[in-house]
């Protein structure tokens, strides 16, 4: 077992391979760095991270070294004395900063970075009091135009190169380089290759300065009123875990949060971007009901509940094996567990059937080689099939179905006028991913209903329609394509009068009180036997399941 001792605090590291940063953060204490990255190569070119390193011999005494070294590249084994706060590394470390600051802008006040930058936090952790800089400063012009999505401020960069190896290691397309000499240097991309791939927005993430600012989030809001929650990108069935930042009920951004499981520290930009849908203002915000073709008029949710229970008790008693439950891909496990209680309470002899899964070419994988195509090791995939939760949706289908019935099975079944009822969920941020076709063969059902988040074909054909809720205003749970099972938790309120899909069904099937994700999860699990893992709770990372 290896011991290393940071700032006089024994550490047993045990077998593994750390540096006096990673050795240091195990003891609680920060070591300051701005070029390392654990999930990016070492190039201890920022010197932030200085620290004294020594050596302790069995006989107890302590050998340092006589100059201060970088510890993002300094391994650590059994015996390593670090030190981080004495004279010499504060010394170092504070040097190093004022070096930095040199010709830094003083943008702090428009900065989006502010409040979340790295050079604020450690110019007042690490740092000088005072600036001696009588000179003026370097000013580079900014570059707006290196991106679509992103923009450069040049004078803000400190050079720590993280983005260069981003897009060199990860991405493998390496759009950023540096350009210049000594004094002069500076990132730009070469002419005529804008940053472009499908990965970009995770050099914003990765900057520590706000020398890179995403377009999408620049100068809307303050990272300090920003409400932060642990959510799941709903975008593909890898399941990324990310961070949901809004305030008053409005989503600002995503972020990438990190889950050794569920592909590190990055997101891909599909995944960033893809929320815009949650703050739409064509969004339903309240149960209609048709009156005549085409026309609805809204109605309170218990009109609208007592009503769509009437219409499939009456359709069940005549057909009951011709009354179908469409469960969206997009729904959590919990929401999908209680709408087939509800389904099979109404008769045991309706179906169950799985939502159109949409799937978008192949899996794109990363990084790339030179000529863009996929690489022996992967270090990143954005999945084609772009639904969170079809694995959690089939283990519902298959505990009360016995099997799967596809979306084409039940459009097919529609065809054969063999469905005479028809509650479908769909909750797709996409209202084309239905196509036409197959939403007009669902119109000729009799009885439809549909819970959904946007005005689509089938929408306009149902006679209630229900407001869904997105991911970014529920709790419950997802299971990515390696049976990952992770948590969401509720970000913003959903808009006007929208219920979580999991209270509406707890209200159709009659259950009294609140919905609560932990208390319907332990009720799966026990239920459920691949859900079993759930019981103990999910954890940070996630559970995995059918282990």
């Amino acid at each position: 077992m290896a011991t290393v001792y940071v700032n006089n605090k024994a550490i047993d590291i045990g077998n593994e391979r750390l540096n006096c940063v990673q050795a240091a953060e195990k003891a609680g204490v920060l070591v300051p760095h701005y070029c390392y990255h654990p999930a990016l190569s070492v190039v201890a070119s920022c010197r932030m991270c200085l620290v004294e390193v020594g050596e302790k011999k069995p006989d107890g005494t302590i050998a340092m070294q006589p100059k201060v070294v970088p510890g993002c590249q300094t391994p650590v084994k059994d015996g390593t004395v670090i030190v981080t706060d004495s004279p010499k590394a504060k010394a170092a470390q504070g040097d190093t900063l004022e070096g930095l600051l040199l010709n830094h802008p003083l943008d702090c006040p428009v900065c989006d970075k502010a409040g979340e930058c790295k050079l604020q936090d450690y110019s007042f952790q690490f740092g000088h009091a005072q600036s001696r800089m009588i000179d003026q400063k370097n000013t580079p012009p900014n570059k707006p135009d290196i991106s679509e999505k992103i923009t450069l401020f040049t004078d803000r960069c400190i050079l720590c190169t993280r983005c260069v190896r981003f897009t060199r290691e990860v991405a493998g397309t390496a759009e950023l380089t540096v350009v210049g000499r000594g004094h002069h240097e500076e990132i730009d991309i070469f002419p005529g290759e804008p940053l472009a791939n499908k990965l970009s927005g995770n050099v914003v993430d990765l900057c520590p300065v706000g020398a890179l600012g995403s377009k999408d989030f620049l100068y809307k809001q303050r990272v300090w009123y920003l409400k932060e929650e642990d959510s799941v990108c709903p975008n593909c069935s890898t399941g990324c875990s990310i961070q949901v930042d809004s305030n008053k009920d409005i989503v600002f951004r995503l972020r990438p949060r990190f889950n050794p499981l569920a592909q590190g520290h990055f997101m891909c930009d599909e995944g960033r971007y893809g929320y815009h849908y949650i703050n739409s203002d064509t969004r339903f915000g309240k149960p209609l009901e048709q009156i005549e073709v085409g026309q609805f008029k809204a109605v309170s949710w218990q009109n609208a509940l007592s009503g769509i229970k009437k219409e499939f008790l009456l359709a069940g008693q005549e057909h009951s094996d011709q009354l179908y439950a469409i469960l969206s891909p997009f729904l959590t496990v919990e929401e999908a567990y209680l709408a087939a209680k509800w389904f099979k309470m109404i008769s045991p002899n309706s179906k169950l059937a799985l939502g159109a899964v949409p799937v978008h070419g192949e899996n794109d994988t990363y990084p790339k080689d030179r000529r863009g195509n996929a690489t022996s090791t992967v270090k990143f995939t954005i999945r084609a099939e772009k639904a969170p939760n079809r694995l959690g949706v089939e283990a519902v289908l298959k505990h009360f179905e016995g099997e799967v019935i596809t979306f084409d099975q039940v459009v097919e079944a529609v065809k054969r006028n063999e469905v005479q009822g028809l509650f479908l969920t769909a909750g797709y941020p996409d209202s084309k991913t239905i196509d036409d076709y197959q939403a007009d063969r669902l119109d000729d059902v009799k009885l439809l209903v549909t819970l959904d988040l946007l005005p689509s074909t089938v929408a306009s054909g149902s006679k209630y329609i229900l407001p869904a809720t997105s991911f970014a205003e529920k709790e419950g749970t997802y299971v990515n394509y390696a049976g990952l099972a992770q948590g969401l938790k509720r970000t913003v309120k959903a808009p006007k009068e929208c219920r979580p899909e999991a209270q509406i069904f707890m209200d159709l099937l009659g259950l009294p009180g609140l919905y609560n994700a932990q208390t319907i999860r332990e009720m799966i699990a026990r239920e459920i036997p691949y859900f079993a893992p759930l019981a103990k709770g999910i954890g940070e990372y996630g559970v995995k399941l059918g282990t």
